[in-house]
C-alpha cells in the first residue's frame, strides 16, 4: 500500500496537465492534465495567377485558388486592391475544384498599373489564412497592322563611276538587302543602281512628295563612294557622274541637303543607312569634330512594343563608318558592314518576327571600321523603326 501511494504521487508530479481519474486498489486519484488542440489554419494553392508577381497586357484575369481545411471553412473573401469581390462562380467550372475543400474561380477586371489580389480564408475555429498576388496590368498593345501600314524601301547603290575608281560590291549588297526586304519583310522596294547626281536628288525628292499613312515607314539604303570636305565640314555621296576634281563639290550630293530633305519627308518613320566613306559625317556633330578614331559606345534601348514605338516620329541614321574611309570588301562578297546588316535581316526578328533598327545596330556595331548609329532632325525620344518579318 505504501509503494502504491509513492507511485501515484510521482505520477502526479510528472503529468500535472493530464485530466483523467486513476483508480488504484484503495483510494481513487483524480489527475488534472489538459492538452491544447493543434492549430489547423486553411492551406491555399494558387493555380492562377501562379507567380507572386506578374505582368499582363489585358484587363481581365481569372483567379483560381484551391483551399484545403481540416476544419469547416466559415467564409472565403476575395479582395482586389482592397475592394471586396462578389463570391459567385466559386468552384463551378474548373476540373480542379474536386481536389480541394473550397475552390475559388473568378474572372476579375483589373485597373491599369499594379493590382493586389488578396484571398482570405477563415475556418470555424477563427483561424485565418491570407495570401496575395501582385499583377501589373499594362494596356494591350499589338504590332501595328501590316495590312494598313505600308513599308517603303529605296535602295541606291553605285559600282560604276565615270571618273572615280569603280567598286565591286555596292550593287551586289543592295540587291541582297532589297531581296530580303521585299520577300521576307513585305517592303515595297525600289532600286536605283549607278545613278547620276540628278537622279539621286530627283528620287529622294520624289519620296518626299508621296502621301503616307499614319504609321507608314521609309527605309533608305545608299552604298558607294563617299567624300568629305574639311573646309565646309560636310560629307557627300559620290554619284556616277561626280567629278574627281571638284573643289566646290557641285557634282556631289551633300549630306546636309540629304539630311534636310529626309527630315522634311512627310513619312512619320524614316531610317537611312549608308555604306559609304565618311558616312558618319551625316551626323553634324561628327562632321565638326576631329578624326574619329575612338570607339563609340551607344546605349541602345530595346523596343518592348512595336506599336508603342510607332507613336513617335522617327529620324534615324546608320552608317558604315565615321569620319574615315570604309572598305568595299572582297570581290563577289559583301562589304563588312553590308554583311553584318544582312546577317541581322536574315535572323527575321527571332521568335516575335520583329526586327528593329536598334537590334540591327547590335549586329553591325562590331564591324570594322566602327559603324555609327544615331538620330537627327525632328526625331522624338522613344522612337524606333521596325522590320516585321512575314
Amino acid at each position: 500500500m505504501k509503494r502504491l501511494v509513492v507511485f501515484i504521487v510521482a505520477l502526479c508530479a510528472l503529468m500535472p496537465a493530464f485530466a483523467q481519474t486513476l483508480k488504484g486498489r484503495s483510494n481513487p486519484v483524480h489527475l488534472e492534465l489538459t492538452s491544447k488542440a493543434k492549430s489547423s489554419p486553411p492551406v491555399m494553392v494558387w493555380l492562377s495567377p501562379e507567380q507572386t508577381s506578374s505582368v499582363i497586357t489585358g484587363a481581365e484575369v481569372t483567379i483560381k485558388v484551391g483551399i484545403n481545411s481540416t476544419i469547416t471553412l466559415k467564409n472565403v473573401t476575395v479582395l482586389i486592391n482592397g475592394q471586396t469581390q462578389p463570391s459567385r462562380g466559386f468552384g463551378v467550372t474548373s476540373p480542379d475544384a474536386s481536389k480541394f475543400t473550397k475552390f475559388v474561380e473568378q474572372k476579375v477586371t483589373l485597373s491599369p498599373g499594379p493590382n493586389e489580389i488578396k484571398v482570405i480564408a477563415v475556418n470555424d475555429s477563427g483561424e485565418t489564412t491570407t495570401e496575395s498576388r501582385m499583377v501589373n496590368m499594362t494596356p494591350s498593345v499589338t504590332i501595328a497592322n501590316s495590312e494598313t501600314r505600308t513599308d517603303y524601301a529605296l535602295i541606291i547603290a553605285t559600282n560604276d563611276y565615270k571618273e572615280w575608281t569603280d567598286l565591286t560590291n555596292p550593287v551586289n549588297d543592295a540587291k541582297a538587302i532589297a531581296t530580303e526586304l521585299g520577300e521576307n519583310y513585305g517592303f515595297k522596294v525600289e532600286t536605283l543602281f549607278n545613278p547620276t547626281k540628278s537622279e539621286i536628288v530627283t528620287k529622294i525628292r520624289e519620296y518626299a512628295k508621296k502621301n503616307y499613312g499614319t504609321d507608314d515607314q521609309l527605309f533608305i539604303f545608299i552604298a558607294g563612294h563617299g567624300q568629305f570636305d574639311d573646309i565646309g565640314k560636310d560629307g557627300y555621296i559620290v554619284a556616277r557622274d561626280s567629278k574627281l576634281n571638284d573643289d566646290t563639290y557641285d557634282t556631289y550630293v551633300p549630306f546636309s541637303v540629304l539630311r534636310t530633305t529626309i527630315d522634311n519627308n512627310p513619312a512619320k518613320h524614316v531610317f537611312i543607312t549608308m555604306d559609304v566613306c565618311f558616312g558618319g559625317t551625316f551626323d553634324q556633330a561628327i562632321a565638326k569634330r576631329g578624326d574619329d578614331r575612338d570607339q563609340m559606345y551607344t546605349d541602345i534601348p530595346q523596343a518592348e512594343y512595336i506599336s508603342k514605338k510607332l507613336k513617335f516620329k522617327t529620324r534615324m541614321y546608320m552608317t558604315s563608318g565615321g569620319k574615315q574611309y570604309v572598305p568595299d570588301g572582297r570581290p563577289g562578297k559583301h562589304s563588312p558592314f553590308a554583311s553584318k546588316f544582312l546577317e541581322a535581316l536574315r535572323g527575321y526578328g527571332g521568335t516575335y518576327r520583329v526586327l528593329t533598327a536598334s537590334k540591327i545596330w547590335l549586329s553591325v556595331e562590331t564591324a570594322k571600321p566602327e559603324p555609327k548609329f544615331g538620330t537627327f532632325g525632328d526625331n522624338e525620344p522613344g522612337s524606333e523603326f521596325v522590320f516585321q518579318a512575314r
